[in-house]
């Protein structure tokens, strides 16, 4: 079925529309508000000590549980589409279990978990470990809320390159390693980075599974977007949009690296 082109130019504006509603015009007025006081008042406020904290930290948390989370996406992709093993299905709903559960949940699960009343409190408590209203903690949340992304993003492309060359290089003598040197890990690594950016993305803009484990110590566990819910309860709304136009920064970053793996993959 053909459209005409009043009809495709009908839809593209009914799309533009729709994204412009919701997306633009809310970050167009989240930007306006931030530099109505000024430059130099927006600078201030993202150079307060509370600011600095929660930006390193928040860059501290994507740069622990986004390598972990992609060494487990490439493993499981492999697992998944590689191998013969039982299980795949029920491996499948736990990586996709992420996206099925409210971040809230997985905090509140994982406070249940390590809590000083938790299954695993008590043990942790006397060996001196602290998981809850702590880093760690805010870690694992970060680790649990991105684990599909590297899955989900190189499986697809492990199943379109199927497994001749590995095959070819394994009769040649090749070590198991080596073909995963050479031969996957080369194929798959546009549908690597995609996956990183995705996660990287995640890991910077949690709030709910983060907010739950963190604690919400100043200076010690408050990242980015808890810094922006606490400045707005505190009815400091020049800080709360400062904060947010940061994070929109790091977002248009994000999105623009992604832009671009994109194009490069779509080039090879």
């Amino acid at each position: 079925m053909t459209t005409s082109p009043v009809g495709r130019h009908g839809i593209r504006v009914v799309a533009l529309g729709y994204v412009a509603v919701l997306l633009l015009v809310p970050i167009g007025v989240v930007l306006h508000r931030t530099f109505e006081p000024g430059v130099g008042a927006v600078w201030a406020s993202v150079t307060t000590p509370a600011a600095v904290s929660a930006f390193w930290l928040t860059i501290e948390i994507a740069a622990v549980a986004v390598p972990l989370n992609t060494i487990f996406g490439i493993v499981a992709a492999l697992a998944l589409v590689r191998s013969r093993v039982r299980g795949k299905r029920l491996l499948e709903a736990l990586i996709d279990l992420p996206f099925a559960i409210s971040p809230v949940v997985i905090g509140l699960a994982l406070f249940l978990l390590y809590g000083r009343q938790g299954w695993l409190g008590p043990m942790l408590t006397d060996a001196g470990i602290r998981i809850i209203f702590s880093v760690p903690g805010m870690v694992l949340a970060t680790i649990f809320v991105c684990l599909p992304f590297v899955v989900r993003e190189v499986a697809p492309v492990l199943r379109e390159i199927g497994d001749e060359q590995e095959q070819a290089a394994s009769t040649l003598g090749a070590s198991r390693w080596q073909t995963f040197r050479r031969i996957t890990l080369p194929a798959v690594r546009w549908g690597v980075a995609y996956g990183v950016v995705l996660s990287v993305a995640r890991a910077i803009g949690e709030f709910g599974a983060v907010s739950v484990v963190s604690g919400r110590i100043s200076g010690e566990t408050i990242t980015l977007p808890l810094l922006v819910e606490n400045r707005f309860s505190n009815f400091d709304l020049a800080g709360a949009y400062a904060a947010s136009a940061l994070m929109a920064v790091i977002a248009l970053v994000v999105l623009l690296a992604m832009t671009l793996l994109q194009r490069k993959g779509d080039a090879r």
